[in-house]
């Protein structure tokens, strides 16, 4: 097994998760079998309780486990699927290690920082890496950890001092410490960056943040003040588009450099994997004709609340050759509320918006707008629920439903509390991870788009569902629910008769969309958004969306299904 540790300095947020995915990228676009795991030195034991606007998104995986938005990163660009014990946190750590201690594990000795939380460490990272994250289900080759934050942390320490021990003991051959910093130039000079560095004991690779590529006299200084030679200087600048990181690193020789580092057996055929990025980001970077999005929430404030959303949304458009605009809209500026009391916030939000318990009257109001006007509309999760709210108040008359999580006393309570939520405890209390969806209408649009799957497999994470009781109501009236859970209980997938697309999904769908296989709700609202959808399903959709990016030849180009309804080829200068 190969490690490598990515590091980060000067500032937190600055693309270690980015690099830690685009290094794990262009190793598998050499044939190797790699898996990644994130560790973040809060006291926290996942991300489930975080609010979005401390760290963004909650992302989930397959088992239910609530982690950081990066194994999303991971996940998109390595195509694999990890599990919770791939983010490991100081709480899970510190959690384990009292277990053993009260049961008696340490034989009376004095339980301390190091040896035994560093030993926990290590055993957990040695652990995980050899759990298999490929559908192919063989044991990975190369392990990339990411450790969250900055080095010179207080919380990071023994994370740091864990891994200093763990480069001699799995041996100098088969770990490497890449360091991502921040290159703040005050006077010529790079003093935070040197300290960063000299904090983590051993860098192989440093990678440069900085906005504009390096001058070879500045690659030339760092290597010098740090200790390494100037090819081991890595320049990360900005660039059109997060996809051509792992090409920006792969023209820098990160992967001839690895290979002789760590002795990995790099396949010398073609990569074809990277020849498809390339060509995905050229074709981005080409792109003229506009797509709008309202996308209507309650943390819009911080776009990373909603990283897999938009990450979703750019896979769909970039697969029918259109590029995003996302318009954030504070679903609390949609209120008649907002309106007496900030009624310059409340007039900018709807013309935003139109073009295109806090917040979720708003969103009604926005569902209600969508419905009415038909403008391609898709409900995630609670976005569905609110939906069926809509339609409960404005078709069937019943002007006081709502869901049981905003009014408990409400008399059509439509949307309830499920019996095995345990309201007195927050964490892990949820339905969580891949649920199978079995789709019962053979006319259903969604169904079409998931290439006529008889079922879906995806990821949940909710605490109230749709009442069923109410079930035959809806459907009198068109309101159709054309996807159940296995047990025929639960409503999972909604739609609504003579609307272009009107689609509502009890999952969150964005968590598995990737690069070249975008999610198909996502995908079919997109398409309804560009005029497109009537024409994709009148051919039948016989080519999945989930399989919408070609491997024939590499080519990072639709099928022919989609590609029929691209725009025109645009030919670079």
């Amino acid at each position: 097994m190969k490690y490598i540790l990515v590091t980060g300095g000067v500032i937190s947020g600055i693309g270690k998760g980015i690099i830690a995915s685009s290094v794990g990228t262009i190793l598998k676009s050499c044939g190797l079998h790699v898996t990644a795991i994130k560790i973040d030195p809060y006291i926290n034991i996942d991300a489930g309780t975080f609010s979005p606007y401390e760290h963004g998104e909650v992302f989930v995986l397959d088992d239910g486990g609530e982690v950081d938005l990066d194994l999303g990163n991971y996940e998109r660009f390595l195509d694999i699927r990890l599990t919770k014990d791939n983010n490991l946190t100081t709480g899970k750590i510190y959690q384990s290690v009292i277990n053993k201690e009260r049961r008696g594990d340490y034989l009376g000795k004095t339980v301390q920082v190091v040896p035994h939380i560093t030993d926990a460490i290590q055993e957990w990272v040695v652990k995980q890496a050899t759990v298999p994250v490929d559908d192919d289900g063989v044991e990975p080759q190369v392990c990339v950890i990411e450790l969250g934050g900055t080095v010179g942390d207080i919380e990071s320490m023994p994370f740091i001092e864990a891994f200093r021990q763990f480069q001699f003991k799995v041996k100098r051959e088969n770990f490497c410490n890449i360091h991502v910093s921040l290159v703040p130039q005050v006077r010529g000079r790079f003093y935070p960056m040197v300290h960063g560095i000299f904090e983590c004991k051993c860098v192989w690779l440093i990678m440069c943040r900085c906005s504009t590529a390096l001058e070879n006299s500045v690659k030339e200084k760092i290597s010098m003040f740090c200790h390494v030679e100037p090819k081991q200087v890595i320049c990360v600048q900005d660039v059109s588009s997060i996809y051509r990181v792992p090409l920006l690193l792969e023209d820098q020789g990160v992967v001839s450099y690895l290979s002789r580092r760590l002795n990995m057996p790099i396949d010398a055929r073609p990569r074809k994997m990277l020849t498809k990025w390339k060509e995905m980001s050229d074709r981005s970077d080409r792109l003229l004709e506009h797509c709008s999005i309202a996308l209507v929430g309650k943390y819009t404030k911080f776009s990373d609340s909603y990283a897999s959303v938009i990450k979703a949304l750019e896979h769909s458009a970039l697969a029918i050759s259109h590029k995003l605009e996302v318009k954030y809209i504070d679903s609390a500026c949609l209120e008649p509320g907002t309106l007496q009391e900030e009624p310059v916030k409340y007039h900018e939000a709807w013309p935003h918006f139109c073009f295109g318990v806090r917040g979720t009257e708003g969103k009604i109001h926005a569902i209600n707008w969508a419905r009415i006007q038909k403008k391609p509309f898709l409900g995630v999760c609670l976005g569905m629920q609110l939906a069926v709210c809509e339609f409960a108040r404005s078709t069937l008359g019943w002007k006081d439903a709502n869901s049981t999580e905003f009014d408990p006393d409400s008399k059509h309570p439509v949307v309830i509390d499920m019996p095995e939520h345990n309201p007195g405890q927050m964490g892990g209390t949820m339905r969580l991870g891949k649920r199978r969806t079995i789709f019962t209408n053979d006319t259903s649009v969604l169904r079409k788009l998931y290439g006529d799957a008889d079922y879906v497999e995806e990821r949940h994470r909710h605490r109230f569902e749709v009442n069923p009781e109410l079930k035959s109501h809806f459907e009198e009236k068109g309101f159709r629910f054309v996807g159940q859970d296995v047990e025929g209980e639960r409503m999972e997938v909604i739609e609504l008769d003579d609307h272009p697309y009107f689609i509502g999904v009890q999952y969150h769908p964005e968590f598995t969309s990737r690069p070249i296989k975008p999610s198909p709700p996502y995908l079919g609202l997109l398409l309804a958004a560009a005029g497109k959808l009537q024409s994709y399903l009148q051919k039948g959709c016989r080519m999945s969306p989930r399989d919408t990016y070609s491997d024939r030849s590499g080519s990072s180009s639709p099928d022919s299904d989609i590609s029929e309804l691209k725009m025109p080829s645009i030919s670079s200068e």
